[in-house]
């Protein structure tokens, strides 16, 4: 897909284009400083007109007379604004102190908040980590580990409450154009940015892919709307939702899913370690220009689409189930197997079963928080999904390997119908792979320094941080799609490779990020951990 274009600033000559300004109510702040900046414009006139008055030299007792009422008329004006001025420098002041306080306080409320929500996640891995013996014991244990996550649950909602409320008592003036060139550069340097600049507007295709996305849909959700499949990253707590049915359903049918299907997930498994859910520059973002970051607004948070505890139990205890089950017995409609080629589809089937296996403890029961805990999450559901690709590799190629020319082309025909199969959908270019991805290394490292300001030994672990997420982008640009191949068993063994680079990359940043994570307060941890909260442009 092509995500949202870069956000249009209307010329004044445009009424009908809008300014993001004019799209929101004004703020009491922005209307104050509006009123002072005319006032003074009021202010500088009438204060030229009473030097040029006292500057004439009127001949005749008539015209000075009416000079002098005039001159004292001038005054008496620029007496009153410069009066009223003076109030609202005073309560400017007045407001600034009392927001000062607010501040102040609420970065209190965070640092004390932000250890609860510490011993709290402490209480609950304690409790996962436990392993009592008798029904009783261990109903026990689940009544205490559901009363210790909704604490935790109901301590980090109040903490993004006040970290907005910082947001806004910090609020800054409307983007400058140096800003807004450094959102840009942080949406380029991306391995998706090629597809986000094929498309300058909003296509079909464009909001089809938002949709799903945002939808959380399954590939078969997503084909039953015509619509290619997309890379959905997160679905609750899970991280990679649908793995178990992508390993098979794209090692055949490419075809079906969005185009930049693996720079999507490449972009998205480094943005999680630093943004949380939904990177305010992701590629998959809205396509709505009134919804990018701007200075001194924040960005506007995408929600994780909605998913009930049914949903998460067939995705992390029965993947083989349901809407992620594989259709091979499509397959074996289409193929037709001899008895010999059947036998190796029955294998195909059992390493299907024992790849669904290896995914029932890789699904998170709660939200990661912090960076360290998001990459852990998606660390662990990445390695279940490449021990996976590795049970079913091997019977794969047998079976597809067993088939006649004719067998091959019947199984490649198979799949959802989703519209044309468009040149861009059989064929990923590796265009801009090999390009620099400051979007993704250097910008969150400068958005960290600016919003945690940290220093000494901080500083040196956030540099050895940059130095490892740089080192990790490396790596996947080193896997990064060249072509999609044209056979399915290419296809698995490209996706093992890909799986294996963002592993490699998860393990060179996980002890930089530890160690920074450790030297941080409270306060800077409350602040990490809600980056995309805080840090605007």
């Amino acid at each position: 897909m092509a995500p949202r274009p870069t956000p249009h600033i209307a010329a004044p000559s445009r009424p009908s284009a809008p300014s993001a300004a004019s799209a929101r109510p004004e703020r009491p702040r922005e209307m104050l400083s509006r009123q002072s900046a005319e006032r003074q414009g009021r202010i500088d006139r009438l204060q030229q007109r009473v030097q040029q008055l006292q500057s004439q030299k009127p001949e005749g007792a008539r015209a000075q007379h009416q000079q002098q009422r005039l001159l004292q008329s001038q005054s008496r004006l620029l007496e009153r604004e410069q009066r009223v001025q003076q109030r609202e420098q005073h309560v400017d002041e007045r407001q600034q102190m009392v927001q000062q306080r607010q501040r102040e306080m609420l970065s209190r409320q965070t640092a004390e908040r932000q250890t609860r929500i510490d011993r709290l996640q402490q209480r609950v891995q304690q409790l996962q980590s436990q392993k009592p013996e008798g029904a009783r014991a261990q109903r026990a244990q689940e009544r205490m580990l559901q009363s210790q996550n909704r604490l935790l649950q109901r301590e980090q909602r109040v903490q993004q409450g006040d970290l907005a409320r910082q947001q806004r008592l910090g609020q800054a003036p409307a983007a400058t154009a140096a800003a807004a060139a450094a959102v840009q550069a942080a949406e380029r340097g991306r391995f998706a940015a090629r597809f986000r600049e094929q498309a300058t507007a909003a296509t079909a295709q464009t909001q089809a892919a938002l949709v799903a996305r945002q939808s959380g849909w399954t590939p078969r959700q997503a084909w039953r709307h015509r619509h290619p499949a997309v890379f959905v990253a997160w679905l609750g707590p899970v991280f990679w939702p649908y793995a178990y049915s992508d390993i098979f359903d794209y090692t055949f049918w490419s075809y079906a899913y969005e185009p930049g299907y693996w720079a999507y997930a490449y972009d998205d498994f480094v943005d999680t370690v630093f943004w949380g859910g939904d990177s305010p520059y992701s590629a998959y973002a809205s396509t709505n220009p009134y919804d990018y970051p701007q200075a001194g607004r924040g960005s506007r948070a995408r929600q994780r689409a909605s998913v009930s505890p049914q949903t998460l139990q067939q995705l992390c205890g029965t993947p083989d189930k349901g809407v992620t089950a594989w259709p091979l017995a499509d397959i074996a409609q289409a193929v037709r197997p001899t008895p010999e080629q059947r036998a190796l589809l029955d294998e195909l089937k059992t390493a299907a079963a024992n790849a669904a296996a290896v995914f029932k403890d890789s699904c998170a029961e709660t939200y990661a928080m912090t960076p360290p805990g998001r990459l852990r999450t998606m660390m662990n559901r990445i390695s279940a999904t490449l021990e996976a690709v590795k049970i079913v590799r091997p019977a794969l190629e047998n079976f597809y390997n067993s088939l006649n020319d004719e067998q091959q082309a019947r199984f490649n025909a198979l799949g959802p119908n989703v519209g044309e199969r468009s040149p861009q959908q059989q064929e990923a270019s590796a265009d801009g792979c090999g390009e620099p991805k400051s979007g993704l290394t250097q910008f969150p490292i400068q958005r960290i320094e600016a919003v945690l300001h940290p220093a000494g030994k901080q500083k040196e672990a956030l540099d050895r941080l940059s130095e490892a997420t740089a080192k990790g982008v490396e790596d996947l640009q080193k896997a990064c799609p060249n072509d999609v191949p044209l056979t399915p068993v290419g296809r698995l063994e490209a996706m093992q490779h890909r799986l294996e680079a963002m592993l490699t990359a998860a393990k060179l940043v996980e002890p930089a990020l530890d160690e920074f994570y450790a030297t941080l307060s409270s306060e800077q941890k409350a602040r990490f951990n809600t980056l995309q909260q805080v840090a605007g442009p």
